[in-house]
C-alpha cells in the first residue's frame, strides 16, 4: 500500500514568508519532511514588513529563538503600540497600545467605568490607565510581565526589525535543520494528469523540482496560486482605496521610540518605524487623489533624518485570493493577498497561515474538508483584519481633502457597520470569529477617532462616585510607579541587545 504521508514540501520564494515557512515546518516536523526552498538572488523582495504585533513572540518561541539574539541580528527595537497622528482630526493623536487598559471589576469591562467617568464630566484620558501608553510616552521599556502583586497587566510588546535581516536569520536557522535552498528562477510549473495538481516546477536552467505539497511565497505574482492554478482574486479597493506605496530608509534619529507612528496625509498615510541602524519610512496613498511625484515629495518632507536611498515604489490592490489553498498549493504572504500595513498585520498573517497549515497538515489525499476549513477560517481572519483597517478610514472627521471626504462617506462592510452600531449604543464590543484584534484594540481606535457611545452598561453604576474616583486614582498611581524605574528604550537595547 502506498504511504499517503507528505514527504516533500517545495517552498516557492524566499523572503520573510518563505523562510518563516521553512523554519516552522523544519522545527515542527523535523527530518520527516524533505523541505526545499527555491529563490533567486536576482529577484528582490518587498521587505517593508518591519513592524509586528505581540503574537510574533509566540512564533519565535515556537522555533526556540533567543530573543536577545533575534533583536541583535535583525537590528531590532521594541514596540509598545502604534501612534496615530491626524486620523480623527488634524492635530489629534492617540495610541493603539498593546496590553491591558485598567482592570475589570467583576464581569464588567473597565472601559464601562471609564465611560461613566467621562459622561459625568471627568477629564481623564482612556490611555491614562494603560501601562503601555505611559511607558511609550516616557520612551521607556523593560520586560515587565506583571505590576507587582496587583491585577494590572505588565508590558505587552512586539518588535520592529529589518525584514531582510530576519529572513537571513531564519535562513541560517532553517538550513541548520536540514532545509535545502535551491538558487534559481522558475520558468514554469508542470501539472499532473488528471487532477491538475502541481507535480513539479521547472527552473530556467532546466532542473525539475518535484514535491507533494507546494507553498507559494512568490509575492504579488502568485506564481503557482494564480499564474498556474488561476485561483482568482477578491478586490477590496471599494473599501480600501489606497493602491500605491513608497518606502525609503532614513538615518536613525533620537530618541529611539518604542512605538510605530502612522500619520494621516492628504490622500493616505505615512509610516515611521524606528530600528537600531535606521528608520523605516513609507507612504501609502491613493493614486486617484495624489500624483506619484506629490506623494514622493510628502514622504521626503516628512522624514526625521537624511534619506539613505531613493524611494522604492509599490503598486497593489487590497484584497485576497478567492482560495488560499487550491489543490496541493497553499499561498502564504503576499501571494495570498494584500492588506496595507496600517496595523502591522503583514507578518502576522504569514504566521497565522503557517500555524493553521501545521494544525491542518494534510496527507497526499488533500481531503476536501480540510482544505475547505482552512480556506474558510483564513478568509474570516482576512475579513476581520479588513474591517479593522477600514474603521480607521471611515471613522474620520477630516474633511479638507477629497480623499478623506470619500472615506467618511463610503459604504462599509455590513460586519463593520454592525460592530460600530453596537459600540455607539452602549460601548459594547464583541469579538467575532477569527478576529485577530481583541476588544481593547477596537476600543482604542473607536475612542481615539471620536466614536463615543451614547450610553454605558448599567453594571458600571454599581459603585459609588467616591469609589470610582478612588479606583481610577489608584490605577494611575500604580502605572506611574511601575513606569518610573523602567530604563530608557535605547539604553535597554544597548545593555545586551545592541546589534554588532
Amino acid at each position: 500500500m502506498d504511504d499517503p504521508r507528505i514527504k516533500t514540501v517545495v517552498i516557492v520564494g524566499g523572503g520573510t514568508a518563505g523562510w518563516m515557512a521553512a523554519a516552522l515546518l523544519a522545527k515542527t516536523f523535523g527530518r520527516a519532511l524533505d523541505i526545499r526552498l527555491i529563490e533567486s538572488d536576482e529577484i528582490g523582495t518587498v521587505g517593508v514588513g518591519e513592524a509586528t504585533i505581540p503574537a510574533i513572540k509566540l512564533f519565535n518561541a515556537t522555533l526556540g529563538l533567543d530573543e536577545d539574539a533575534f533583536v541583535r541580528e535583525t537590528q531590532g527595537s521594541f514596540k509598545l503600540g502604534i501612534e496615530f497622528v491626524d486620523w480623527g482630526r488634524v492635530g489629534e493623536r492617540y495610541l493603539h497600545a498593546f496590553g491591558g487598559i485598567g482592570v475589570d471589576l467583576g464581569i464588567t469591562d473597565f472601559h464601562q467605568f471609564w465611560l461613566r467617568h467621562r459622561q459625568a464630566g471627568g477629564a481623564s484620558d482612556l490611555w491614562d490607565y494603560s501601562l503601555n501608553a505611559a511607558a511609550a510616552k516616557a520612551n521607556r521599556f523593560g520586560r515587565l510581565p506583571r505590576v507587582g502583586d496587583t491585577r494590572l497587566q505588565g508590558l505587552a510588546y512586539a518588535f520592529h526589525f529589518d525584514a531582510g535581516l530576519y529572513a537571513r536569520f531564519l535562513r541560517t536557522f532553517a538550513e541548520g535543520l536540514g532545509v535545502a535552498r535551491i538558487e534559481g528562477k522558475i520558468a514554469r510549473a508542470a501539472l499532473r494528469e488528471p487532477d491538475g495538481f502541481v507535480d513539479s516546477v521547472v527552473l530556467e536552467r532546466g532542473e525539475t523540482v518535484a514535491g507533494d505539497l507546494f507553498i507559494d511565497c512568490s509575492g504579488f505574482r502568485g506564481l503557482l496560486i494564480e499564474e498556474t492554478l488561476e485561483t482568482g482574486y477578491e478586490d477590496w479597493s471599494r473599501w480600501l482605496p489606497c493602491d500605491r506605496a513608497l518606502a525609503v530608509p532614513s538615518a536613525r534619529t533620537e530618541p529611539l521610540l518604542p512605538y510605530t507612528r502612522a500619520t494621516a496625509d492628504r490622500a493616505g498615510w505615512r509610516w515611521r518605524i524606528p530600528l537600531q541602524h535606521r528608520t523605516g519610512n513609507g507612504h501609502v496613498y491613493c493614486s486617484r487623489y495624489v500624483t506619484d511625484d506629490e506623494a514622493t515629495a510628502a514622504l521626503l518632507a516628512g522624514l526625521d533624518g537624511e534619506p539613505l536611498a531613493e524611494p522604492r515604489p509599490l503598486k497593489f490592490v487590497t484584497g485576497r485570493r478567492k482560495r488560499f489553498w487550491n489543490r496541493n498549493v497553499v499561498a502564504i504572504g503576499l501571494a495570498s493577498g494584500f492588506m496595507e500595513p496600517l496595523e502591522s498585520t503583514s507578518i502576522h498573517l504569514i504566521q497565522s497561515g503557517l500555524a493553521r497549515l501545521v494544525s491542518m497538515f494534510p496527507d497526499k489525499h488533500f481531503d476536501a474538508a480540510v482544505v475547505e476549513a482552512y480556506n474558510r477560517q483564513t478568509a474570516l481572519e482576512y475579513e476581520r483584519v479588513r474591517d479593522f483597517i477600514v474603521l480607521h478610514y471611515k471613522a474620520t472627521r477630516r474633511a479638507a481633502t477629497p480623499f478623506w471626504r470619500h472615506c467618511a462617506a463610503m459604504p462599509i462592510p455590513e460586519t463593520l457597520a454592525r460592530k460600530i452600531a453596537l459600540f455607539q449604543s452602549a460601548g459594547q464590543l464583541l469579538r467575532e470569529d477569527q478576529d485577530l484584534f481583541l476588544e481593547l484594540s477596537w476600543l482604542q481606535v473607536l475612542i481615539g477617532q471620536g466614536v463615543v457611545p451614547r450610553g454605558r452598561h448599567p453594571l458600571a453604576d454599581g459603585i459609588s462616585d467616591a469609589q470610582l474616583d478612588g479606583f481610577l486614582a489608584d490605577l494611575r498611581t500604580l502605572i506611574d510607579d511601575a513606569v518610573a524605574p523602567l530604563p530608557d528604550h535605547a539604553a535597554f537595547i544597548a545593555r545586551t541587545r545592541a546589534a554588532r
